[in-house]
């Protein structure tokens, strides 16, 4: 029991590095590894989000005292992501979400190609995106709860693919996942049960430990050295959840 704790310390605190520096995959990370180790889908997303409600609270926090928060970005994804995540929580544990994550992987992968190219070919310059943030928000927390993670990848890659300022997107992201991730776990909550004590408390632990470092990274990483990092690691990470629900399904 005792090396499986520290394992999943490690998994947490290398989730967050990921997230609390890129904006996306700690839930992404943390899920993939729990359903390896035999967690049915509903239990494993419910035990990442209510171990990110603190990583997200810390992380959030950090990104805010180092000025990494667009305020005006940030009101318009609470609403729609709250209730997006609510609702994905909730289907979630009426009926499986494998079959949704493929088609999940395969926009991402295309997202992961559109950023790396404008990273590779010319920085975009930072602007700022207002249209459709509403039902990007409503997508994003869906698709969130129902995979286990997902908000980092849809909303952050959505937003630098269409050229808002990486560093402001990322830290205004991990903010309002704070309110997204407290919804699902309230929702989960009720609907299934708090259980798996163990394991909420390691990822817990390892991301609240990586969260203040991650935004230092965020905050002095290059806006177009984060674009490649996203670019690339929403590509592997989709590719690997594509060629996984193949096999599954073969």
């Amino acid at each position: 029991m005792v090396p499986n704790f520290f394992l999943l310390i490690l998994v947490g605190f290398v989730a967050q590095m990921i997230d609390g520096a890129l904006g996306m995959a700690y839930g992404v990370s943390s899920t993939t590894f729990l359903l390896t180790l035999g967690f049915p889908a509903a239990t494993a997303s419910a035990s990442v989000h209510m171990a990110e409600v603190c990583t997200t609270a810390v992380s959030g926090l950090s990104h805010f005292r180092l000025g990494n928060i667009d305020r005006s970005l940030v009101k318009k994804l609470i609403i729609p992501g709250v209730l997006g995540g609510a609702t994905g929580a909730y289907l979630l544990t009426q009926a499986p979400g494998d079959l949704i994550k493929p088609l999940v992987s395969a926009y991402l992968l295309i997202m992961g190609m559109v950023i790396l190219r404008k990273a590779l070919v010319k920085a975009p310059e930072p602007r700022q995106v207002t249209d459709h943030i509403v039902p990007l928000g409503l997508v994003g927390g869906f698709f969130d709860a129902i995979g286990g993670g997902g908000w980092g990848p849809i909303v952050t890659t959505t937003l630098v693919a269409r050229g808002n300022d990486p560093r402001c997107t990322i830290g205004s992201v991990n903010f309002t996942e704070f309110f997204v991730t407290f919804t699902q776990s309230i929702t989960f909550i009720l609907t299934i049960g708090l259980t798996h004590w163990q394991t909420i408390l390691g990822l817990l632990i390892g991301g609240v430990i990586a969260a203040p470092l991650a935004a230092v990274v965020a905050k002095r990483v290059p806006a177009r050295g984060l674009m490649i990092m996203v670019g690339i690691i929403i590509i592997l990470l989709s590719i690997r959840t594509i060629v996984q629900s193949i096999s599954a399904f073969a």
